[in-house]
């Protein structure tokens, strides 16, 4: 298989990128020409593109390290900017990823000024093996901190565990939270009529097929838009009950949107804390507190 236009990949045998901590990924290689700060941006396609221009227009050179292929394709080419795609650490983890990546920039003696956390609030264990890998060496990391959007006419829902109070038998219940707790989300709900909007990839269908979901109930595809094809989908299905997760991000805002509009019930999962002793902002304010590339933090 090959790599998209503009998208290397990797010789066999080495970790993903050419500053190591990915196992088996691709690599789109700019981040050498000039001076200036260096900054390892942790993201996906919410607010990483955004922030990562704005950064490059600051100065800052980037290191952006992303999950999948198809997001690096929302980032560009830039002289200062280099992209790394695929999962941190590989199998080895991303405590050991993150341990790498940090201890590889020492050595060659390109250390990070900073290193920004701006994975989905959900992505508690990338999250908090950053926050214990910047601990352990002294690494400066700020956490990019998403909006509360308030709950509205929303429920809030403290944990998955408490969804089958709230849901009553035959109720038609679209589950828009991922694959990865969509078996849990089923099974302490029994009786109701699961449907789930994941993404189109084959690791997801088959999380949501095992979970026992049925294929006419499953909707893979990518968020985005004004929501058009997810109100379709609600109307098509005869959703009675949304479940998305309170993550202060576009797909979030979009459900409340929707459910507005179609007088459909919103039950929001709420997200989880932030890692403890690490530096949480707004974006305006973490663009503060990192000032202009040269600028001490």
């Amino acid at each position: 298989m090959h790599p998209p236009d503009g998208i290397q990949a990797d010789p066999p045998g080495r970790a993903g990128g050419r500053d190591g901590g990915w196992d088996g990924g691709w690599d789109v290689s700019g981040g050498s020409a000039g001076g200036g700060g260096r900054i390892w941006l942790v993201a996906g396609t919410g607010e990483g593109p955004a922030l990562a221009r704005r950064l490059l227009a600051r100065g800052w050179r980037l290191k952006v390290s992303l999950v999948s292929r198809s997001a690096a394709l929302a980032y560009g080419a830039h002289p200062r900017q280099e992209l790394a795609v695929g999962a941190i650490g590989g199998d080895d983890g991303p405590e050991a990823g993150v341990a790498a990546e940090l201890a590889d920039a020492g050595r060659r003696e390109a250390p990070y000024t900073w290193v920004i956390d701006a994975t989905h609030p959900f992505a508690t264990r990338i999250s908090a093996a950053l926050a214990r890998g910047c601990s352990a060496r002294t690494q400066p990391l700020l956490r990019l901190l998403r909006p509360d959007l308030g709950a509205g006419g929303a429920q809030p829902l403290e944990d998955l565990a408490g969804l089958g109070r709230l849901c009553r038998p035959g109720e038609r219940l679209l589950l828009a939270i991922g694959a990865r707790r969509l078996a849990e989300a089923v099974s302490v709900s029994p009786g109701v009529l699961h449907h789930a909007r994941l993404l189109p990839q084959g690791e997801a269908l088959a999380t949501a097929l095992a979970a026992g979901l049925p294929p006419q109930r499953l909707a893979p595809l990518r968020p985005g838009g004004d929501g058009r094809i997810e109100r379709a989908l609600c109307r098509h299905w005869q959703i009675d009950t949304v479940l998305c997760r309170r993550s202060g991000g576009a797909n979030e805002a979009r459900w409340h949107r929707i459910c507005a509009d179609l007088g459909l019930r919103l039950l929001l999962l709420e997200r989880p804390g932030e890692p403890a002793r690490v530096e949480a902002l707004p974006l305006e304010a973490l663009l503060a507190r990192l000032g202009d590339s040269g600028q001490d933090g």
